[in-house]
């Protein structure tokens, strides 16, 4: 492999040790600032989108969902993996449809959150789904989540204790709670 520089860091070589639909591993062996050798462990993850579906009613449409990971329910937003040649907008629209029967007339984005920089590679965009219709929900085969509508101050209070513990959903929370208090005229 050709030395190639990554910010101050010399990239000696690069191994794939692990690798599904989902994600790869790869072990980078680079040349330090200093000159010491090293090795960083780097996940990449299909990127993604979450999505703050808010009614007319100021409600929010949170999922609770199993996730095997963490071996526990967690509650958090519609999210799902952007599929290759997809926007992210596009994905956000498609999986709030799919997951939650859905469909919003606005859509704003809240731009974007990398999960974990030191190991991860995942980028997750955010949007918030404004003037909300419900429909049938179109749940991929062997996915299992309950939907369920919270008032929009309630999901701030589950963010501020931990309830919700997902990072992008807590961010775009946060971000739609700043925007739509008219603090941020521009929150991406």
């Amino acid at each position: 492999m050709k030395e190639k520089k990554r910010g101050l860091y010399k990239l000696l070589s690069r191994k794939k040790i692990y690798q599904n639909p989902w994600l790869a591993v790869r072990e980078d062996r680079v040349l330090r600032p200093g000159g010491d050798q090293g090795v960083f462990g780097v996940v990449e993850m299909q990127a993604g989108s979450t999505i703050l579906a808010i009614n007319d009613k100021n409600e929010a449409y949170v999922a609770k969902e199993y996730k095997y990971a963490i071996d526990r329910n967690s509650v958090e937003l519609i999210s799902g993996g952007i599929n290759k040649g997809e926007s992210p907008l596009a994905a956000a629209k498609r999986e709030l449809k799919e997951e939650a029967g859905l469909r919003a007339a606005r859509w704003i984005s809240l731009g974007v959150v990398d999960p974990f920089t030191t190991i991860v590679k995942s980028p997750n965009y955010m949007f918030l789904a404004l003037d909300v219709t419900e429909g049938v929900r179109c749940l991929d085969k062997g996915e299992i989540l309950k939907v369920i509508k919270v008032p929009l101050v309630k999901v701030v209070d589950m963010v501020i204790k931990s309830r919700i513990t997902h990072s992008a959903s807590c961010v775009c929370v946060l971000k739609a709670k700043e925007y739509l208090a008219g603090k941020r005229s521009n929150v991406a």
